[in-house]
């Protein structure tokens, strides 16, 4: 009946068609789309809480989770930022904070801003952490509750060597809380195994949903020293969450259902291809593609070698080319890419894996980033 209302948003929003290859929100799954065109019903409902309870085992199954528990949370993933630190760190107490990028900068900026102390283990753009930087930080700071991590830094595209910092981490016996919001999906996590305390990430990247969703793995330990603390507020009171998990399998706020729905169909396809392995194997061969094509184009990657993100990509500008020119332009042709960010921004564009890309999106791109190079490179002599 009002169809054309619908067509008139429609072009307002999305005037063209646009090939996605962003650090978020990414092109959704097209079953995701199908599916999440189901009618509402009740979150209080039988239907919803089948539809939450078999969500939740199936994510706790495909992050090796099964000792913890998997929370799906209302919320931008930086919520669980602030939620791990209210939670697991009591007032005024310190927390060891890993940067190598901006998004170790928020971690930082959340643990200062609820109260608690940042000591800071900060390195060059572009460098993980190595496991015995992060156990000299911890003999000298003993008195540290927990060490954040980032796994994946989208800004410089490095893969921080989880495995082998959690390690670490425990040896120390501290908690261990990890941002994996661009990385879970594309890289393995293994919560059990490795002693992950918090492990949370975004709906809206590797597991090609819309944005709203956050997925939350919550060690037994961290529930403990919650009840220790007071005032941990109430929307990101995990005590609480964890209570409306098991008592209802729902929270107390109104998820977000559709997006819920989605996450179930894509726990289903990772299924239907083969398990996890297949999964993070299908981002792993797509990763390499992109790197593959950006050096036969002559470019750099920003990245030390051997920490490459397998979610998305940072590359260096040719000298007298501004990133940000190299966007605008990409965008001109109908591709979506990244500007660079923070630090170096000008110095760099990013090239997302994230979500539904075809290997002709990434042909395509990589024919037509080859002609936005000439063309800026002409423009400047």
């Amino acid at each position: 009946m009002y169809r054309d209302i619908v067509q008139e948003v429609e072009k307002k929003i999305w005037p063209r068609k646009l090939r996605l290859f962003t650090a978020g929100p990414v092109a959704c799954f097209p079953e995701v789309l199908e599916a999440m065109k189901f009618q509402m019903f009740s979150h209080r409902s039988e239907e919803y809480r089948e539809l939450h309870r078999d969500t939740t085992l199936r994510l706790k199954e495909f992050l090796d989770s099964r000792k913890a528990t998997v929370l799906l949370i209302p919320s931008a993933g930086s919520g669980l930022m602030e939620a791990s630190i209210r939670n697991g760190v009591t007032l005024n107490g310190k927390v060891l904070v890993t940067i190598i990028g901006d998004f170790g900068e928020r971690y930082r900026e959340v643990v200062e801003a609820n109260g608690r102390q940042a000591v800071v283990l900060k390195k060059k753009l572009g460098e993980p952490v190595y496991p015995e930087e992060l156990d000299d930080a911890l003999k000298k700071n003993p008195d540290v509750e927990a060490v954040t991590i980032t796994y994946n830094e989208t800004s410089t595209g490095v893969l921080n060597p989880l495995r082998e910092l959690a390690k670490v981490v425990k040896e120390h016996d501290k908690l261990l809380f990890v941002d994996a919001v661009s990385a879970m999906g594309a890289a393995d996590i293994r919560v059990d195994e490795w002693g992950i305390d918090i492990v949370f990430a975004s709906s809206q990247k590797a597991f090609g949903l819309p944005p709203g969703l956050t997925i939350a793995s919550v060690s037994d330990s961290v529930f403990e020293k919650a009840k220790k603390i007071p005032e941990r507020g109430w929307y990101f009171d995990l005590i609480l969450l964890k209570h409306y998990l098991e008592k209802e399998w729902s929270t107390p706020m109104t998820p977000p259902i559709s997006i819920i729905i989605g996450l179930n169909v894509v726990m289903r396809i990772i299924e239907r291809m083969g398990g996890k392995e297949a999964w993070l194997k299908m981002y792993s061969d797509r990763a390499e593609k992109i790197r593959k094509g950006v050096l036969e184009l002559g470019l750099e990657l920003f990245a030390k070698p051997g920490y490459y993100s397998p979610t998305i990509t940072v590359v260096k500008t040719p000298q007298g080319i501004n990133g940000i020119d190299v966007y605008n332009a990409m965008r001109k042709r109908g591709f979506e890419i990244a500007k660079g960010y923070g630090e170096v921004k000008n110095i760099t564009f990013r090239i997302g894996h994230m979500g539904y890309i075809t290997d002709e999106d990434i042909n395509e791109l990589f024919n037509n980033l080859r002609e936005v190079l000439i063309e800026l490179s002409s423009k400047k002599q």
